[in-house]
C-alpha cells in the first residue's frame, strides 16, 4: 500500500511534466547533435541532409579543410583574443565603476546611476553609433571589439549589489593599515568576490565569443575578422568557393558546402560549450547572492 501511495504521489502530473521536459530537451539539443554527426559524416552523406543518430560513413575530410584554411584559423585566433582581452577588461572596469557607485557617500551618485540607467534603456541608434565609432578611429580596428564593451549597466548592478554584502569592517581595517581605495578594491573586495567575478566573466565571454554583428558592421579587413563573422558569411552568403578549392587540391574532389558548414559550426561552437560547464556552477550563485542580500 505504501508503495502504491508513493507511486500515486509522483503520478500523472510528474510523469507528464517529465515527458514534456524531455521533449523540450530533445527539441533543443537535437539540432546541435545533427550538426555534430554530419560534421563527421562523409561529404556525400552530409549533402543528403538525412536524419541520422550516428555518422553513416565517418570522415574527417571537412575538418581537415577547415583547419587547413588559414583565414578561418586566423578568425579563430582573433575570436579567442577578443574573448580573453574583452572579458578581462570588461570585468576590471565594470568592477571599478560598481565599487565606486556602491558607496552611498559618493558625490553625485544618484545622478551617475540615472545617466547609466538611460544608456541601458535607450540606444543612440545604428547610424549614430557607426559614425561615432568611425570618428573615434575604431572602424576596421581590433579595439572596436574591446572599448565599446568595457562596461554595461546590467553587469555593474550585479557587481554593485554583491559589493554591498561585504562587511564595511573589512574595508575600514584595511584603510586603518594605510590601504588606498584601489588597494581595498584589489586586495580585499575582489578576492572576496570570486563568485560574482566568475558570473560576469561568463556573461562577457559568451557575448564576445558568439558576437558576429560587430564584425559585420565595423570590420573590413580579413586579418581581424572574427570567426563568427566568417561563419555568418559562409552560411548567409554561401561563400564556400575558396575552401572548396582547397578541398579539391587536398582530396582531388569538390566537398559539398554543407559538409564544410557543419564542421565550421562545430569549430566555432565547441570551445564555449567545453568552457561553460566548468564555470556554470558559479552563475546562479553569483547572481543570487547579489539579488538576495543586495
Amino acid at each position: 500500500m505504501a508503495k502504491r501511495r508513493r507511486f500515486r504521489r509522483i503520478g500523472v502530473f510528474e510523469v507528464c511534466n517529465a515527458l514534456l521536459m524531455l521533449a523540450v530537451c530533445f527539441i533543443t539539443l537535437y539540432p546541435m547533435w545533427f550538426v555534430f554527426i554530419n560534421s563527421f559524416n562523409a561529404p556525400q552523406q552530409a549533402l543528403l541532409g538525412t536524419v541520422n543518430w550516428f555518422p553513416k560513413a565517418f570522415s574527417l575530410a571537412s575538418y581537415s579543410v577547415v583547419f587547413n584554411d588559414k583565414t578561418l584559423m586566423n578568425g579563430f585566433y582573433i575570436t579567442t583574443m577578443r574573448t580573453v582581452i574583452g572579458t578581462a577588461v570588461h570585468v576590471l572596469f565594470t568592477a571599478i565603476v560598481a565599487y565606486g557607485l556602491s558607496k552611498t557617500n559618493l558625490i553625485g551618485r544618484k545622478i551617475y546611476l540615472k545617466i547609466a540607467l538611460i544608456t541601458m534603456l535607450f540606444s543612440g541608434g545604428l547610424i549614430p553609433t557607426f559614425i561615432l565609432m568611425t570618428k573615434l578611429g575604431l572602424y576596421d580596428n581590433f579595439l572596436v571589439f574591446i572599448i565599446p564593451a568595457m562596461y554595461t549597466f546590467f553587469n555593474m548592478v550585479i557587481f554593485m549589489s554583491f559589493f554591498r554584502t561585504i562587511p564595511d569592517s573589512l574595508e575600514e581595517s584595511a584603510k586603518v593599515d594605510g590601504a588606498s581605495d584601489y588597494g581595498v578594491l584589489f586586495r580585499i573586495v575582489l578576492p572576496n568576490s570570486m563568485a560574482v567575478i566568475a558570473t560576469i566573466s561568463l556573461f562577457s565571454a559568451v557575448y564576445h565569443w558568439n558576437d558576429y554583428y560587430q564584425g559585420v558592421l565595423y570590420i573590413r579587413s580579413q586579418d581581424i575578422l572574427p570567426m563568427q563573422t566568417m561563419l555568418y558569411k559562409i552560411i548567409a552568403e554561401n561563400s564556400m568557393s575558396f575552401m572548396q578549392q582547397q578541398a579539391m587540391a587536398q582530396f582531388g574532389a569538390r566537398l559539398p558546402g554543407n559538409s564544410i558548414k557543419f564542421a565550421s559550426m562545430m569549430v566555432a561552437t565547441l570551445p564555449i560549450l567545453v568552457f561553460y560547464p566548468f564555470i556554470q556552477r558559479y552563475l546562479v550563485k553569483g547572481v543570487m547572492i547579489g539579488a538576495i542580500k543586495g
